[in-house]
């Protein structure tokens, strides 16, 4: 089984997410030791052309967009994937607790609004508050899970595997992705427990 490493994507030189070290290997040592386990394709760093005009497919496509949207709304694990869950501390009597930052998400209008990867970088040099901040959060996110689910149509083909992911959402977007743009990949969703 091959495993990507976290992706720590640039959106400009100044701007991007950072990478836990985080490795299937530091779990399962065995399998690393015996080659059941690879790992080390390092998709960190700025994105290069040809995956930021597939990125912008993806945040052009409708239904693409309707997918990561649906998924945005009524998966917690993509949620919390995309948008950590607020620390859970006890609120004092005068405090509210702290609201999941994916509910300022919760309207479909968010599907069609306008995204690309040069707006998103145009975004992100600028001081945001507001509801300036609050698009850029929402563009960076489909950015993010573009980009990883592109990374992984290369790395199949580039190394004739099969696409495996535990996360419903992932799955059905790597198969829009697939279908739009005429790409044969196998494509498997595999059940967990314990979200």
């Amino acid at each position: 089984m091959h495993f990507r490493d976290f992706m720590a994507l640039q959106l400009t030189p100044m701007m991007g997410t950072t990478a836990y070290p985080d490795r299937m290997g530091d779990y399962h040592p065995e399998f690393l030791g015996n080659g059941r386990i690879i790992q080390g394709h390092n998709l960190s760093g700025a994105m290069p052309q040809e995956i930021v005009t597939s990125v912008n497919s993806d945040l052009a496509d409708p239904i693409w967009r309707n997918l990561f949207q649906h998924s945005l709304l009524h998966d917690l694990r993509f949620q919390r994937g995309l948008f950590p869950h607020p620390e859970k501390g006890t609120p004092t009597a005068t405090e509210a607790p702290p609201t999941p930052e994916w509910l300022q998400f919760n309207d479909m209008t968010w599907a069609m609004r306008l995204f690309d990867v040069k707006a998103m970088q145009t975004l992100s040099r600028q001081r945001l508050q507001g509801e300036g901040a609050t698009t850029f959060e929402y563009g960076w996110a489909l950015i993010k899970t573009a980009a990883s689910l592109i990374y992984t149509i290369q790395l199949c083909q580039e190394l004739q595997v099969e696409a495996a992911t535990d996360s419903l959402a992932h799955h059905h977007l790597l198969a829009r992705t697939c279908e739009r743009d005429g790409l044969t990949l196998s494509n498997f969703c595999l059940k967990r427990e314990g979200y």
